[in-house]
């Protein structure tokens, strides 16, 4: 394990985004495409939220309905925002932070994806997910 070892080791760019006026229904196809769970929402290129795929699923009826009626999530999608959605208050990291510092950031905090900011601009994400990954590695 290296020391110190930055976070832009690690993080994934560059990042899938959205923005506040895009529709839930534009995030919800992001989410499954592209197997994510978070997705950072920006204004050129400045993070103002995240989105996490449980945000997604907390407004959708899937679990109670029929998983193929479509119909009603549309319906839902269709009565909120993004921005009304969205986590707005993001803790941030830069790619120059450590692995061990957003390590600690991540087990002590109840989320599980960070942006990864330099200069005020999004330059990658990292999650849990990647943290295991190159945990595992080193064994």
């Amino acid at each position: 394990m290296i020391r110190k070892a930055p976070i832009s080791m690690i993080m994934t760019a560059p990042v899938i985004t959205l923005k506040k006026h895009d529709s839930l229904e534009t995030a919800e196809m992001l989410f499954k495409k592209h197997h994510i769970r978070h997705i950072p929402v920006v204004s050129s290129n400045v993070v103002v939220g995240m989105l996490s795929y449980t945000d997604l699923l907390r407004l959708s009826f899937a679990d109670i309905t029929n998983s193929d009626d479509v119909h009603a999530d549309t319906l839902i999608y269709n009565m909120f925002t993004i921005k009304q959605v969205m986590k707005r208050h993001i803790v941030t990291v830069s790619s120059s932070n450590s692995i061990k510092e957003v390590a600690e950031i991540l087990a002590t905090k109840e989320f599980h994806a960070l942006p990864v900011v330099d200069n005020n601009r999004l330059v990658g994400i990292v999650t849990t997910t990647d943290l295991i990954k190159y945990l595992l590695a080193q064994f």
